[in-house]
């Protein structure tokens, strides 16, 4: 009997943490507490020199200035941001780490800038290798130089070579609407084929996989070298892969292999065997594919030893889902191994997939579903450590969370109720994590898309010299020339329009997922509270048989609704399941009152419908228990799907309860002064996903009857996707 109600309290507390997310843990409140005053200075790059009374800002609530030797102090917080202004040099964006002292180096504004165009001596040549040489590591610098071809530049071939080398700076920093936009300005001075590629891949890159196709299609082969063949094929082969058109990836991809082995380009050849094997293991042809990684594995061994550990991982993480966990352990253990050896001439960042944290996370899940339940402590708390001295939040998080799991299924649900725990104070942190990346990365894409419209800008203007030269020799040109300076200009304005729209609608859908994470229903929690009330009632009378079964289906309705509690939509089957188990435990309890019905018409295909997870529970609810529960007599609460279109059904919940205006009267004043949240929420939840997928969901409610027993019938109306 102990052992049931500390599962009991394992389940109610998984339910609270989730529904309850953005409330604060008594850990989280200390932290964010915890003040310390930091020290800083901030001086001038080029002469060295301290810069008084500039303006640091604490997330827009402490403030200070430098005094006149540059020197600056500020109470913080870890995680805070630190906002550094001057007239004279541009805003520089720090985030607090620690209490140890910041030294800020800036450059005065505009300086470089103005310097680049004034300057005499450089090349273009020149500008364009500095350009690359800095494309991976300070993105500013890269632009500056490229800037400066762009003002060398003499030629259209130069013009083109400018713009594709733009083009790889946005891809690198992944800034790939910019990237394709100046692909394409590079293809009109010149139509290259490698440009032609490189502007497919972007459209790849950018999920226009339509475009990309087009783009690749339209590339004639017989101009292309070889390398540039088998390019042309694995791109293609990508792209169709990423639109699960398999058959046509396949083919891509074999295409591109015979050329590789044709032309003996080894590393293609390696990457097209890997490639292969993935595309045999999402159409279920786990024996070929464990063939072609077989012929990857090999070959990658001949490369680098990132290549090869990087071709095991692959391999391992194909025996997961082939459910080979044995020798996806094994492979894990080796990679891990490999990886240290990396480790140890080169860092590798958290977001590669070759951590020894993520392998140890994943050998951990691998011994859990083996039920080694001992193994996978071990693993997933080696991939906790590391993760914790990484600062990997987001493989801390899932090893807590699996840990938790480990623990339950081992029946140590103290334990797994502590560490579940732990798991919520990281999310949270990461919640706040990722929020400050989603600024940084808002601020980096305007800051890049300003540096844009200045290169733009730069163009424009140099157009614009040339054509007022050609004004004063072609007087009868004068007036196409200002047309075409018009153009140039709206052209400018429709850019920034486009950018600014993008912007404000990626903040649009931020906020609605947000609103959506926040009003997301779970089980009512009074549901719970009652049903453990009625289990401890099975308990009191010796009933322990009734008791067991019920909750049986309690726990099995809790799993589901974990399981399904992150999904904006569920398919319709899966919805149907959660409500007749739900329904059955509400019947179970009041077996006197009423009396149930679910029916599905037969012209109704559930499958192709998907729908908002306990969107339906409410209503239901509601029908138990302000409607049937008061009845005198037994009651019927009936649900019912039916097909009102091709591309619509109707769930309608009626019951023969006393109805609302009924139900309202006999409300008590402190019932009344109680506002149900249930309804509102799933309003606001309805009025956001409809927003978001174009009014799909429906719903009206009405009486059910002209009678004294009025009753309450819910339909809700749902469209397919």
């Amino acid at each position: 009997m102990k052992s049931v109600l500390t599962y009991l309290l394992f389940l109610c507390f998984c339910v609270s943490s989730l529904t309850g997310f953005s409330q604060n843990s008594p850990t989280s409140s200390k932290r964010q507490e915890a003040t310390f005053t930091v020290r800083g200075s901030v001086y001038d790059a080029e002469f060295s020199k301290p810069i008084p009374q500039v303006n640091i800002e604490v997330n827009g609530g402490a403030y200070t200035t430098t005094n006149s030797v540059g020197d600056f102090r500020i109470q913080v917080k870890k995680g805070d941001e630190l906002v550094v202004k001057h007239k004279d040099f541009e805003t520089v964006y720090y985030t607090i780490k620690d209490s140890e002292r910041i030294k800020i180096v800036v450059r005065a504004n505009e300086e470089g800038f103005q310097n680049a165009k004034k300057s005499q001596g450089i090349t273009f040549n020149a500008a364009i290798d500095s350009a690359e040489t800095y494309l991976k590591t300070d993105i500013e610098k890269s632009l500056q130089y490229i800037t400066n071809a762009l003002t060398a530049s003499g030629s259209t071939n130069e013009n083109s070579q400018v713009y594709e080398l733009l083009g790889d700076v946005y891809v690198y920093w992944k800034q790939y609407d910019l990237a394709i936009s100046n692909y394409r300005i590079s293809l009109q001075s010149m139509d290259a084929n490698s440009v032609k590629l490189k502007l497919a891949k972007a459209y790849w890159f950018n999920k226009n996989h339509q475009e990309s196709i087009a783009v690749y299609n339209g590339v004639s082969s017989s101009d292309l070298s070889n390398w540039q063949q088998v390019v042309l094929h694995e791109g293609l082969g990508d792209t169709y892969f990423s639109i699960q058109d398999y058959q046509k990836a396949l083919k891509a991809y074999n295409t591109a292999l015979k050329a590789a082995s044709k032309h003996n380009i080894k590393v293609k050849i390696t990457d097209l065997n890997s490639k292969i094997a993935q595309v045999f293991s999402e159409t279920g042809n786990e024996n070929k594919a464990e063939d072609y990684f077989d012929n990857a594995m090999k070959l990658a061994s001949k490369e680098t030893e990132s290549r090869a550990v990087e071709e095991k991982v692959k391999v391992a993480d194909f025996k997961n889902r082939s459910q080979n966990f044995s020798d996806e352990i094994e492979l894990r253990k080796q990679a891990i191994q490999d990886i240290q050896n990396i480790e140890i001439d080169s860092a590798i960042g958290v977001e590669s997939p070759l951590t020894v944290q993520k392998q140890n996370y994943k050998i951990g899940n691998a011994y859990y579903l083996k039920k080694d339940y001992n193994s996978a402590k071990t693993y997933l708390e080696k991939s906790i450590n590391e993760a914790s001295a990484k600062n990997d939040l987001v493989v801390a998080k899932d090893a807590k969370r699996k840990l938790s799991e480990v623990y339950s299924s081992s029946g140590e649900y103290n334990k797994a109720l502590e560490t579940y725990k732990e798991y919520t104070d990281l999310v949270e942190a990461l919640y706040i994590k990722k929020e400050q990346e989603i600024i940084q990365a808002a601020r980096f894409s305007k800051e890049i898309a300003e540096k844009q419209n200045r290169i733009t800008s730069l163009e424009s203007d140099r157009q614009l010299s040339e054509s007022k030269y050609q004004l004063t020799t072609e007087r009868n040109k004068r007036q196409q020339l200002i047309i075409y300076s018009l153009i140039g200009g709206l052209l400018l304005l429709l850019i920034t329009a486009y950018f600014m729209y993008k912007y404000i609608k990626q903040q649009r859908l931020a906020n609605n997922l947000l609103a959506l994470k926040s009003l997301r229903s779970q089980m009512n929690p009074h549901f719970i509270f009652n049903a453990l009330n009625s289990v401890n009632s099975f308990i009191a009378s010796n009933d322990e048989r009734t008791a067991n079964r019920y909750l049986s289906d309690f726990s099995q309705l809790m799993r589901s609704v974990l399981e399904n509690s992150e999904a904006d939509f569920i398919p319709l089957e899966k919805e149907i399941a959660l409500l007749e188990l739900y329904t059955k435990l509400e019947h179970f309890r009041f077996q006197d009152k009423f009396d149930y019905e679910i029916n599905v018409a037969d012209n109704v295909v559930v499958s192709d419908f998907q729908i908002p997870p306990m969107l339906l529970q409410p209503y239901i609810e509601n029908a138990v228990w302000h409607g049937l529960r008061y009845k005198t007599t037994k009651g019927l609460l009936s649900i019912k799907i039916d097909k009102k279109s091709d591309t619509e059904i109707t769930i309608t919940i009626s019951d023969t309860g006393i109805g609302r205006k009924r139900s309202k009267d006999l409300k008590t004043d402190n019932q009344k002064k109680h506002n149900s949240q249930g309804m509102s929420n799933i309003q606001k939840r309805v009025s956001i996903l409809n927003d978001m997928y174009q009014d799909k969901v429906d719903v009206n409610i009405s009486d059910f009857q002209d009678l004294e027993d009025a009753g309450t019938q819910v339909v809700v109306t749902l469209k397919k996707d």
